[in-house]
């Protein structure tokens, strides 16, 4: 087949993606990554072919509306400030996607570009949506994410109050984003998003374990299907883990926690980074990856190190705990690592994996206002805990033995195959 995969956003963004690619390659199919400039360097490393979308963002563009996003507490509004944000550049994404539909056999694409649907539909191409988080499946046995479950009612009432609620959370989503882009929607003749939620694809691969995420009886729609983990790791720097080791050489056991926000930006990450040294124990060591945040290294405390971009798995070998955002792919990579952690959610859905982080039994939240100086309380608390280092342990063991790439290929291959109109002439 000649698939095209399609995703914007951070790393936890795309690099799922580029392991689906190269599994899909691996499995004998022709694979073009459509996406910004900005991750050509990434896809090509990989040995996907690339293929061009606007916008021509840099790292400061990319850290500029992420720091935007930061802002805003209300998930609608965060929604919808990524289309106001991508409004200009959707007429140009639509006409580069229609341009190569009549060349591809599937296009699948990340859940949060749902006019894609539109795209596919009008070519007869078979369409596939990726979801990296599994709150946004909806099912009458809970409710949307922010919304208490009324446990009090009994269960036919409580299972009709959820329908309610997904089949709301539907129209304000659809709404949202069609008042966000309607001109450019108009302009390019694709229809208004409809059911963001309960079907924006005829296949949405979720890309989570099903036995960690999945809640046990809960019906859902046999269109969502979970594949495990699609995992994918930046370069490893060859030269990091001898300056690693040395950090940590008077260190019991070699391993000190780390620190490592992501894609998560602050206004003024050195007035944090302050904070911070002055909260720290002096005797007390830690690794810190400056992350879009940009955190500074400040001279006289030698017992922070700061580093930069790495692959997480390189990265965690040296954890004695990872502290983390709480970012889709940060979570896959520090359960993977199999040591405790703490969460401090930033915006959109961190705060749901962190809690499950807790569910899991590997750590806990904390807020992000005060952990400058209540991390080294809280990592107290954290490692004199054993069942929750045993949990992570238990955890890494489960998620090792998945293979959620080849999964994820095996569900697009029969999704492919399963028989549809033929396409317009």
């Amino acid at each position: 087949m000649r698939i095209v995969l399609t995703s914007h956003g951070s790393t936890g963004d795309i690099y799922p993606v580029i392991a689906l690619a190269v599994a899909l390659q691996r499995a004998g199919h022709s694979v073009r990554f459509a996406t910004i400039p900005h991750y050509k360097e990434d896809v090509e490393a990989a040995g996907v072919e690339f293929y061009a979308l606007c916008p021509n963002w840099e790292q400061a563009d990319l850290a500029y509306w992420m720091g935007r996003l930061n802002k805003i507490r209300n998930p609608i509004y965060q929604l919808r400030e990524i289309y106001v944000g991508a409004k200009s550049y959707i007429p140009e994404m639509i006409a580069r996607m229609d341009a190569i539909m009549p060349e591809t056999d599937l296009l699948v694409s990340s859940y949060l570009f749902p006019m894609n649907k539109g795209i596919a539909d009008r070519h007869g191409v078979p369409f596939a949506t990726l979801a990296f988080a599994p709150h946004v499946i909806p099912s009458p046995d809970f409710p949307p994410e922010h919304i208490p479950a009324p446990h009090w009612l009994g269960r036919t009432l409580r299972r009709a109050w959820n329908r309610w609620l997904w089949k709301t959370a539907n129209a304000v989503v659809d709404r949202t984003i069609n008042v966000s882009i309607a001109d450019a929607l108009r302009a390019a003749d694709l229809p208004k998003v409809r059911n963001f939620f309960s079907r924006p694809a005829d296949r949405i691969l979720v890309t989570v374990p099903e036995n960690l995420f999945r809640i046990p009886g809960a019906e859902i729609d046999d269109r969502f299907r979970y594949t495990g983990y699609l995992r994918w790791q930046s370069a490893e720097s060859p030269t990091l883990d001898a300056e690693l080791r040395a950090f940590t050489a008077d260190v019991p056991g070699g391993k000190v926690p780390v620190l490592t926000f992501g894609s998560m930006v602050y206004e003024n990450s050195g007035a944090w980074m302050e904070r911070f040294v002055r909260a720290w124990p002096r005797d007390r060591k830690i690794i810190v990856q400056r992350g879009w945040a940009q955190f500074p290294q400040f001279g006289e405390a030698d017992h922070i190190k700061i580093i930069g971009k790495v692959s997480h798995d390189q990265l965690f070998q040296h954890a004695s705990a990872i502290i983390h955002h709480g970012g889709a792919g940060t979570t896959a990579s520090a359960l993977h690592a199999g040591v405790p952690q703490i969460v401090v959610p930033h915006i959109g859905d961190q705060n749901f994996f962190g809690s499950e982080v807790e569910r899991f039994g590997c750590g806990f939240r904390l807020k992000k206002a005060v952990w400058p100086e209540q991390l080294h309380h809280a990592l107290d608390r954290l490692l004199a805990d054993p069942v929750r280092a045993r949990r992570a342990t238990e955890v890494r063991r489960d998620l090792i033995a998945q293979n959620g790439p080849a999964t994820a290929v095996r569900e697009l291959e029969a999704f492919a195959a399963e028989p549809r109109p033929s396409r317009p002439i």
